[in-house]
């Protein structure tokens, strides 16, 4: 029977994997016939607005070259015209010599068919009808201006729908995803000059697979790349994975996105867990600061909420972060001179990383981790449940390592920023400067509980950083170090 119920609940998430699956698929079908139907839209407007441009050229064009004819016509009419002109004003008075030639044969006188002889003669030699050009000025051709668009037509005819540049190809396995940096490789799946450049889209998701179209952020957008790679270089990974598509672009379109790929992006994400911290720290999700005057009318109004409805006063009763409801609000607060605050999600396996920084006029303060049931009187450090560095500013500054209220002083300079290094399954602690990666410290020691991240502060703030990968320097240091270097047999043991 029981056999049978853990087969049927295979059977079940297996159906609900896949119709998770296919309604997922669905949705993806009901985007891209949306994005169909408007692509269309947009194009035919596009090629309405191109065809419209040539219809204008051509208007133009036409209109001017008519123009071109007209003028020519004007002139050549003109150029006619004055000739017409001329030569009748010759003629007409060509005539009139030729009449009054005539009437001077009758002339009886001698003297005066001498005189008339002589007027003629000099008339005839200014007369304009011997100075006048018998040729046409312009001919009638208009040949010139004869056209002939068979090439154009051509070309015209020709006219197709540009080459889209075809999908870029992604290599997962050339993509590298380290340093809190993810590169991105591609190829064509053939050579094309045309291409001018890629745009590549990326955006974060916890679902493993192809990427969905409901309950996604926006893709983000990083265009002009002119290589076949690109580094995105200073993320936060505060989700498990990301999704990446690329296009090519030549000088006019952009081409289909290539098959999107998913890289795991998997870091350890907290907030600091502002239920259980002491009442004199101010504490936000990444953020905490001493408040010498957060305890004074605090603890009354907590404890009245606590009491509200119970006649036993229980800190359980807090908020609970829907991060982590196993750690967080499940503990009393820290109280005394223990100015603690745990992180809100445990550790219980593999390796991790995050950074802090302190305020240059903090006091004191220490960074490390410690067990879930580290007593709300206990100081980080002092219990046989916690490991921490411990940094005091008060007076002189000192620099200790410290555990099981054991201290190991630490000669070197404080740096600005530390790095948490936490190998769970190893057993190891280490502590780094984290602009250098200079190791500071490391603990070796056998991991028996979920550990918490630890911060206590005095006189002063503490700003986290998470969602960090284990930077590469800290792994190749790992490696060479073995996890012995740095280590004090003084503060090695196995916590039970």
């Amino acid at each position: 029977m029981e056999a049978q119920k853990e087969a049927l609940q295979r059977i079940i998430s297996t159906l609900a994997n896949k119709n998770e699956e296919i309604q997922n698929f669905i949705d993806t079908l009901n985007h891209t016939l949306k994005g169909v139907q408007a692509n269309s839209s947009n194009v035919i407007a596009e090629l309405d607005e191109e065809f419209d441009g040539l219809y204008a050229i051509l208007d133009e064009m036409k209109e001017s070259m008519t123009n071109s004819i007209k003028q020519e016509q004007a002139h050549k009419s003109q150029e006619l015209q004055n000739q017409l002109s001329q030569c009748s004003n010759a003629l007409e008075n060509s005539e009139e010599l030729l009449e009054f030639a005539a009437r001077s044969l009758d002339i009886k006188d001698p003297e005066e068919f001498s005189k008339a002889a002589r007027q003629i003669k000099d008339r005839v030699t200014m007369a304009s009808a011997f100075r006048i050009s018998l040729k046409p000025k312009v001919s009638d051709n208009m040949t010139h201006l004869m056209v002939d668009f068979s090439q154009e037509r051509q070309m015209l005819q020709a006219l197709k729908f540009l080459p889209v540049p075809k999908a870029p190809e992604i290599d997962p396995v050339e993509c590298l995803v380290a340093d809190n940096a993810v590169t991105i490789v591609w190829r064509m799946p053939e050579e094309d000059n045309k291409i001018d450049h890629f745009v590549l889209e990326y955006r974060k998701t916890n679902f493993d697979g192809l990427p969905r179209v409901k309950d996604e952020t926006c893709w983000e957008l990083i265009d002009y790349i002119k290589g076949t790679e690109y580094t995105l270089s200073g993320l936060k990974f505060d989700s498990k994975y990301m999704n990446f598509r690329v296009r090519a672009c030549n000088k006019a379109v952009a081409g289909e996105y290539s098959d999107p790929v998913t890289l795991e992006t998997k870091a350890l994400v907290f907030n600091l867990d502002n239920t259980s911290s002491h009442l004199n720290l101010k504490v936000e999700d990444s953020y905490v600061e001493w408040d010498p005057t957060g305890g004074k009318g605090q603890e009354n109004k907590i404890k009245g909420k606590e009491n509200k409805g119970s006649g036993t006063p229980s800190p359980k009763r807090t908020s609970i972060s829907s991060r982590s409801p196993s750690i967080r609000g499940s503990r009393d607060r820290f109280t005394g001179e223990s100015y603690t605050v745990l992180g809100d999600t445990a550790i219980e396996s593999g390796q991790h990383y995050w950074e802090v920084r302190a305020q240059k006029d903090c006091k004191s303060y220490s960074v490390g981790v410690a067990y879930k049931n580290l007593g709300k009187f206990d100081q980080l450090g002092k219990t046989n449940t916690s490991w921490c560095i411990h940094v005091n500013n008060w007076l002189q500054t000192t620099f200790a390592a410290k555990h099981n209220n054991k201290a190991k002083a630490l000669d070197m300079t404080v740096p600005d920023r530390i790095g948490v290094y936490c190998d769970f399954d190893g057993g190891q602690l280490s502590f780094y400067n984290a602009s250098s990666k200079q190791l500071l410290y490391t603990f070796k020691t056998k991991f028996t509980q979920p550990l918490l991240p630890g911060f206590m502060v005095w006189c002063g703030g503490l700003a986290l950083s998470t969602g960090l990968q284990v930077p590469s320097a800290v792994k190749m240091l790992q490696k060479s170090e073995n996890g012995l270097s740095g280590s004090a047999s003084s503060l090695t043991n196995v916590t039970q």
